[in-house]
């Protein structure tokens, strides 16, 4: 079992423990990530980013591991392969910008 693999079988575990898998459907996921990502910009809101992760580091470490989890969480309950995801999008994303041209 990969590492990512094994955070999602955590994840899941926790929420199941809990029983939060009945609220957690893929627009309420997307919903919960959008709000969580928000949070994060809210750590550098008003600041240079410099001073934003020398004064907020915990909180972003936090807000980051939230936008995180939401997202494995999304890909485990579509069934996806996270990793196959990252990779088609790198793929696609090295043609749409070849090194070339940058």
């Amino acid at each position: 079992m990969s590492e990512i693999e094994e955070l999602i079988k955590e994840i899941n575990k926790f929420r199941d423990d809990r029983d939060w898998r009945q609220f957690h459907n893929p627009k309420d996921l997307a919903i919960s990530l959008s709000i969580e990502a928000a949070e994060l910009l809210e750590d550098f809101q008003w600041k240079s980013s410099h001073a934003a992760v020398e004064t907020n580091m915990e909180n972003i470490k936090e807000e980051i591991a939230d936008v995180m989890i939401y997202c494995l969480m999304i890909t485990s309950d579509l069934g996806l392969d996270t990793k196959q995801l990252i990779r088609e999008k790198l793929e696609k994303n090295a043609k749409k910008y070849p090194v070339e041209q940058s």
